[in-house]
């Protein structure tokens, strides 16, 4: 980048541009009325704009200069106009003190008030590179104006009431950065963070609730879960950022009547039984079809929801693999179509290739289909795969016919793809042969069918070229044979694979992966990747499960093995046989 260049020509060089984009409110409507506009539409301290008949709250208002782009400032200004209709007084909004908390998974961040500072401020600094957090507290003439926290953004309410209601800190000067429980006067070292909260303290900054509102509710309501409270007040319902404090005030609020653990969920509300009663179910009385599953269990409604069809469906199939009747319509789109739907509305085609090989025969096929069918765009993923973009519906089952090789189910939850590296055929490095490990595992739980996506990845040397740590299944070659390790995710919040086993022999690595994957498929929920499975039943569990039960080991594997030979490659029955040819008809009105 050279620089940017404006709407009237002028440019500035620059290597880096960075954009801070907010709300702009949109004025048209109210211009068009006549009314009195300046950034937002302008407002007194009784919400009313130029015309004392209409009234403005909102991110459209400005209000003394200041258009808010926040909710809490709208709920006070709510409050004040609501007032003055109803006759009840003149209330007067005077202006909010507004923090922020930027909502990204994986990053705390938090600022309110002055956080930058000037003449006549003083900043207290914290920082801690290493351990990823930063502080900063800005204070005039004894009292809080401002603050910003990076990586541990626990006392962030303490701080913003301090800052809202002008409270002098002289006192709280020198432990004023290591948080509400290190100031003896508010509170205690390790006391629960919900019970040292003020009434008035914010909790839910998404819906403008504080700990007040919650605790009122909880007590006149008789509530006693996380989701009775968001019902009731909204608090954790938006971004869920505030949910572990919202657990705390239940806990510190109802005594002992309160647990976590107390009432488990059920799977949506169509229903009270939780997943696990469903599948027992199903189990216990070979229940095929969905409709036999909602008759017996007494289903809400008649035919169930989006949430509760497509699990119901995977419960069905992987408990009674061959028997049960797979309903298409209870799948997601992707899987309707086996390809992945793209934000246009065209599709995106991803052959298997065993293991991240492939072929010149089978480039040269990929390549002819790109060109007959002008796709728009070939991409090389990152699990080894070459991906055809922008693909029209119409043309799936030709594209599939042509290509002549198997699904990649990049589209389903299912096993996606199993990384390689070149391992000891090719590595000077490499102690195990990784290839064709990661071949024959591959071609041995294609067609799998799993609550969630599934990757795999095997190296053939500690240096872990194909990414091992991050994977549902990691596999690392060492020069006694190979260690396992699972539950890795590599999406929105990374998560590291924790040790299994070492093994020997790649047959050892078959039946330990092969009879994991199918306690995974067993027991977990549906939408549900390995690592939320292990972190709700625990490593210990599933060692127990795989390790000290060589028997119950063995079934696992076989169970999963009679599961796969039963399911067919779906590009086979679809461009070969012409199976539900009319999915990809275009429909003529």
């Amino acid at each position: 980048m050279a620089g940017i260049r404006f709407k009237d020509g002028d440019s500035i060089p620059a290597d880096l541009v960075v954009m801070a984009v907010g709300i702009r409110p949109n004025t048209e409507l109210a211009e068009s009325a006549g009314l009195h506009c300046n950034r937002g539409v302008v407002v007194n301290d009784t919400m009313q704009t130029f015309d004392p008949r209409i009234y403005s709250v909102g991110e459209c208002a400005a209000h003394r200069g200041i258009a808010y782009g926040l909710v809490a400032p709208l709920f006070e200004q709510a409050k004040v106009c609501a007032n003055h209709l109803a006759h009840y007084g003149i209330g007067r909004y005077q202006g909010s003190v507004t923090s922020t908390k930027l909502k990204v998974t994986g990053i705390d961040l938090f600022s309110a008030g002055d956080f930058i500072g000037g003449e006549g401020t003083e900043s207290i600094l914290y920082s801690d590179p290493l351990g990823g957090v930063y502080k900063k507290l800005v204070i005039k003439d004894d009292k809080l104006v401002g603050g910003v926290m990076y990586g541990d953004t626990v006392d962030g309410s303490w701080y913003f009431s301090l800052l809202r209601d002008g409270k002098n800190v002289s006192e709280l000067r020198d432990h004023l950065m290591f948080g509400q429980d290190h100031c003896g006067n508010l509170g205690h070292g390790g006391v629960n963070k919900a019970a040292t909260m003020t009434d008035d303290m914010e909790v839910c900054g998404c819906n403008g609730v504080c700990k007040g509102d919650i605790v009122k509710a909880i007590r006149e309501k008789g509530l006693f879960t996380l989701e009775d409270v968001r019902k009731h007040t909204k608090a954790s319902a938006s971004c869920g950022s505030c949910t572990g404090l919202v657990e705390q005030i239940l806990a510190v609020t109802v005594g002992g009547d309160y647990s976590p653990a107390t009432k488990a969920r059920s799977m949506c509300g169509c229903t009270d039984y939780t997943h696990e009663e469903v599948r027992a179910a199903i189990r216990q009385n070979k229940l095929l079809t969905i409709p036999q599953v909602m008759t017996f269990m007494e289903w809400r409604t008649p035919n169930g929801c989006a949430s509760c069809r497509p699990a119901l469906n995977y419960y069905l199939i992987s408990t009674w693999p061959g028997e049960a009747e797979d309903d298409p319509q209870s799948r997601f789109i992707n899987e309707r179509a086996h390809a992945n739907i793209q934000k246009d509305g065209t599709y995106s085609v991803i052959p298997r290739m065993w293991g991240g090989n492939t072929t010149p025969a089978e480039l040269r096929r990929i390549a002819d289909v790109a060109d007959k069918y002008k796709v728009p765009a070939v991409h090389v993923t990152g699990g080894q795969r070459i991906d055809l973009l922008g693909i029209k519906k119409e043309d799936l089952p030709k594209i599939w016919a042509d290509l002549d090789m198997p699904s990649g189910h990049a589209y389903g939850k299912a096993l996606r793809t199993v990384k390689t590296c070149v391992g000891s055929e090719w590595c000077r490095f490499g102690t195990q042969n990784s290839t064709q490990l990661g071949i024959d595992l591959e071609k041995a739980f294609f067609k799998m069918w799993a609550p969630h996506k599934v990757k795999l990845a095997v190296s053939g040397c500690p240096r872990n070229c194909a990414e091992v740590a991050i994977k549902d299944i990691g596999i690392i070659g060492v020069d006694s044979g190979w260690e396992i390790y699972i539950g890795g995710n590599g999406g929105i919040k990374t998560e590291v694979a924790q040790f299994l086993v070492k093994v020997k022999t790649d047959l050892e690595v078959m039946e330990y992966s092969g009879a994991f994957l199918q306690l995974y498929r067993e027991e977990a929920r549906y939408l549900d990747r390995t690592v939320h499975y292990i972190e709700r039943v625990g490593l210990d569990y599933v060692k127990k499960k795989i390790l000290d039960d060589a028997e119950g080991r063995r079934a696992l594997y076989e169970r999963m093995v009679f599961a796969l030979s039963v399911e067919r490659d779906p590009w086979v029955e679809r461009a070969r046989e012409g199976k539900l040819k009319h999915e990809f008809e275009t429909v003529v009105v």
